[in-house]
C-alpha cells in the first residue's frame, strides 16, 4: 500500500538518526559538560590566582553586565542571572534574531501572510525567549532546592565541629557542585571582602531568587544581631526543606496525568498537521487563499493557550 511512499523510509532514518544523535550526546558530549561544570568557581580558582579577581569574573559571567543597569532592563538582568546562562546583550539579540527568523519564514512562505508574519514573528520571537529563560531559571532553581537541605548539613556539621559560619559556609562551597556550590562561595567571597553578612546573604537570594532562601536569609541574620544556636537552627530548617520538598515531589506525581494531558493535547493538532500533509501535500492546498485562514489560525492558537493556561493553573500550585 506505501510502497511508493519512501516518506516513510526517510522519516524512519531520520528518527533512527535523531535518536543516535541524541544518545552519544547524553553518553559523550553531556558529560563531559556536566564535569566542567561541577563547580565553577573551584576551576576560575585553580586558573587565577587571585581571589578578588575570580570574584569579579563570577559577577561578569551573571547577567546583561553594563546593560543590565540601564532603566527598564533590570528585570531582564534578573532574570538572565538567575537562569545561570552565560548571555551578553549581542548574543541575546542574536538568539532573539534566530526566533524571528524560525516564526517568520513558514509564515511568510507556505502562509503566504505577508507584512502579518513579520509582525507575527516580531511578537512571537521575544515571547518565545522570555520563556525559554523563564524554563532555565526554573530548571536552575529546581536544582538549587535539591541541594540546599544537604548544603545547610554541611554547614551544620562544620559549625558543630567548633568552625566560625565562614569557614563552614566554605566547606559547602567546596563540597556541594554547581549551582549551589558556586553561589555559596560568591556569598563566602563577598563576606571575606569586608561585604556585610546580611547584605552578602541578600545578594545570594537576588543571584538565585529560589524562595526558601528567605527563611536561610532571616535565619542567619536574625542570629547574627540576637545570637544563639545558628548550628540548631539551621538544622531544623534543613528538615523543614526536606519536607517541603518531600510534599512537592507527591504533588507533582499526582498531577503528571493533568501535565501530560497538556502536552499530548497541545501536541496534537500540530501532529496532525504534520501526517496528513506529508500522507496528501495537496490535501490543505484549497485553503491557502481563503480569507478565513488567518483569523481561524489565529483563534486556534488563542483558545490552544488559554487551554494551555487552564491547565497550568489545575496542575501547578505553591506547597
Amino acid at each position: 500500500m506505501f510502497s511508493n511512499e519512501l516518506w516513510i523510509i526517510y522519516a524512519l532514518v531520520f528518527g533512527a538518526a535523531l535518536l543516535g544523535f541524541q544518545a552519544l550526546y547524553v553518553l559523550v558530549i553531556r558529560s563531559r559538560t556536566e564535569r566542567k561544570i561541577i563547580n565553577r568557581r573551584l576551576t576560575l580558582t585553580n586558573e587565577l590566582s587571585d581571589q578578588a579577581a575570580v570574584l569579579e569574573t563570577l559577577r561578569l559571567e551573571r547577567g546583561l553586565g553594563a546593560f543590565g543597569d540601564v532603566a527598564g532592563l533590570q528585570w531582564l538582568d534578573q532574570l538572565v542571572m538567575q537562569s545561570g546562562l552565560k548571555f551578553s546583550v549581542t548574543r541575546l539579540l542574536v538568539w532573539i534574531g534566530g526566533l524571528f527568523f524560525v516564526f517568520y519564514l513558514p509564515l511568510a512562505l507556505w502562509l503566504k501572510l505577508g507584512p502579518l508574519a513579520i509582525l507575527i514573528a516580531m511578537v512571537a520571537a521575544p515571547l518565545v525567549g522570555y520563556l525559554l529563560l523563564r524554563r532555565a531559571r526554573a530548571q536552575r532553581i529546581a536544582r538549587f532546592s535539591e541541594q540546599l537541605p544537604e548544603a545547610l548539613d554541611i554547614i551544620v556539621r562544620g559549625l558543630r565541629a567548633g568552625h566560625p559560619f565562614r569557614v563552614a559556609l566554605g566547606l559547602a562551597s567546596r563540597e556541594m557542585p554547581d549551582p549551589i556550590g558556586t553561589e555559596f562561595g560568591i556569598l563566602l567571597d563577598e563576606i571575606s571582602f569586608g561585604l556585610d553578612q546580611q547584605v552578602a546573604v541578600d545578594h545570594l537570594y537576588g543571584r538565585v531568587g529560589q524562595e526558601d532562601l528567605s527563611f536561610v536569609s532571616i535565619a542567619i541574620n536574625i542570629q547574627s544581631q540576637t545570637g544563639g544556636n545558628l548550628a540548631e537552627i539551621l538544622l531544623s530548617l534543613s528538615r523543614m526543606l526536606r519536607n517541603r520538598s518531600k510534599l512537592r515531589l507527591k504533588v507533582r506525581a499526582l498531577t503528571s496525568e493533568g501535565r501530560l494531558s497538556g502536552v499530548l493535547l497541545s501536541a496534537l493538532p500540530f501532529a496532525l498537521f504534520v501526517i496528513v500533509y506529508m500522507i496528501s501535500p495537496a490535501y490543505f492546498s484549497e485553503i491557502r487563499g481563503s480569507p478565513l485562514l488567518v483569523p481561524g489560525v489565529i483563534i486556534g492558537f488563542a483558545l490552544l493557550a488559554v487551554g494551555n493556561f487552564t491547565i497550568y493553573r489545575m496542575v501547578n500550585f505553591k506547597v
